[in-house]
């Protein structure tokens, strides 16, 4: 029984057993807590001088083009040069727009602009980054590690959304901003050592350098690749019909009540169920069908997003109501509801997230591993930003609770129909990768 239990639980061998991913996964959680930290430490900088929450949305917006570029030209310098050193300069780029943000604030000279301006680079640099790290991975343990190790990044990523924005916002408010920044160039130190430590990483096989004709190779390798394709397809589609985060702070004020502390519940929720699934993924590297894995795994998001929005529409019934809703009267119980829905779509997504990584990893030749991470950033970037689009546009047309809700659905269908018309993603096995 106790080897049963133990079996259920996330395979640490990546740490164990290659000493480079453990320093460089160590790192990256600490130096990605930090970049949260700044973040959040950013919007609420912006705001503090604006009073304008068009201004704070667009310090998203001017970072996604640079950000999209730089995952592309990152890629494609990961597929033709020592990605341990494309990956240091790339870092000592996003740890010095920190340390000037630091600066500038400890002197009281910052502006809004350069809080645009250093953000848009941080954002940038942080993508090349990601692409060459992502790259690194496969090379660094055995390929039978590669679940585990995604279902670590999930743990990275769950411990950032968690704990990053909350520790965000006690620290500006008990230490100032100077101080936020600061912590954050401290943390991403641990990154240049894990990335220091490392030895040289050249591309193996064909190497193209950095320009049109690598992108293009990109492009035209992700044409036959039809498993791979699919997979970023499938994300797409989850991401632009069932993602409603966008809708929390409206749900919080208008719906569900509770306000910002609602808002915060939901969000925190989907990091939840993201740490959750990989703290018990044991069993998740022990499938061999990624395909079919990652299509179940989205099926059960799309559910878990329709019946989100059936809580929402309970909500706008009046179910288990207090005679008023409002910030300080929550509707308790459906608050409850609505958060354990989103926590099982993050713990689905994150397991899609698992399967889809692996896929790239090892069905992606290394020589193609960094464009194809490039072009990876762009559809984890886009897809959410058209979500964002699809759930607001819907929701002021009709109200907050049809979105998810026909969202739930679309997925359910579409990722249905798009995997029958592809019956070599389901049949793709782990032991014989193709892309």
């Amino acid at each position: 029984m106790a080897r049963l239990r133990r079996d259920h639980f996330i395979d640490l061998r990546p740490l164990t057993t290659s000493p480079a991913f453990r320093r460089l996964w160590i790192g990256s959680t600490l130096a990605g807590l930090g970049g949260q930290l700044t973040i959040v430490a950013i919007m609420l900088h912006v705001y503090e001088l604006t009073n304008d929450t068009f201004a704070v949305s667009m310090v998203a917006v001017a970072g996604l083009l640079p950000m999209i570029v730089a995952g592309l030209y990152g890629g494609m310098l990961a597929d033709a040069f020592d990605r341990r050193t494309v990956a240091l300069i790339a870092a000592t780029v996003t740890w010095g727009s920190t340390l000037l943000l630091a600066v500038l604030a400890w002197g009281h000279l910052e502006t809004v602009w350069w809080l645009y301006a250093l953000s848009v680079v941080n954002s940038a640099a942080n993508s090349i980054v990601m692409a060459t790290r992502a790259a690194i991975t496969p090379r660094l343990i055995p390929r039978d590690q590669l679940p585990a190790a995604a279902a670590l990044q999930g743990i990275t990523m769950g411990i950032m959304v968690m704990v990053g924005p909350a520790a965000a916002g006690i620290l500006v408010a008990l230490t100032g901003y100077q101080w936020t920044y600061t912590i954050d160039v401290v943390l991403m130190l641990s990154l240049f050592f894990g990335l220091w430590k490392l030895p040289r990483i050249l591309p193996e096989g064909e190497t193209v350098r950095p320009g049109i004709r690598s992108l293009v190779d990109g492009w035209q390798f992700l044409r036959r690749a039809k498993n791979i394709r699919l997979q970023y397809l499938l994300d797409i589609v989850a991401m632009t019909f069932g993602n409603p985060l966008a809708l929390f702070p409206a749900i919080g004020a208008v719906l569900l009540g509770g306000g910002p502390i609602t808002t915060g519940i939901l969000t925190a929720a989907v990091a939840v169920g993201a740490f959750c699934s990989s703290l018990f993924s044991g069993p998740v590297g022990r499938v061999r069908h990624h395909g079919l894995g990652i299509e179940r795994a989205i099926l059960v998001y799309g559910g878990a997003i329709a019946a989100f929005g059936l809580v929402l529409l309970a909500a706008q019934f009046g179910v288990a109501a207090p005679a008023a809703v409002d910030a300080n009267n929550p509707n308790t119980t459906l608050i409850v509801l609505a958060a354990a829905m989103l926590a099982i779509s993050g713990a689905a997504d994150n397991i899609s997230a698992i399967y889809r990584s692996t896929m790239m990893q090892s069905a992606v030749p290394d020589a193609m591993r960094g464009r194809l991470q490039g072009i990876f950033i762009v559809v984890v970037a886009g897809g959410p930003r058209i979500g964002a689009l699809y759930v607001g546009v819907l929701a002021t047309f009709t109200s907050l609770w049809f979105p998810p809700l026909l969202g739930g659905f679309i997925v359910i269908g579409l990722v249905a129909l798009l995997v029958s018309r592809n019956p070599r993603f389901r049949a793709y096995d782990a032991e014989n990768p193709v892309p």
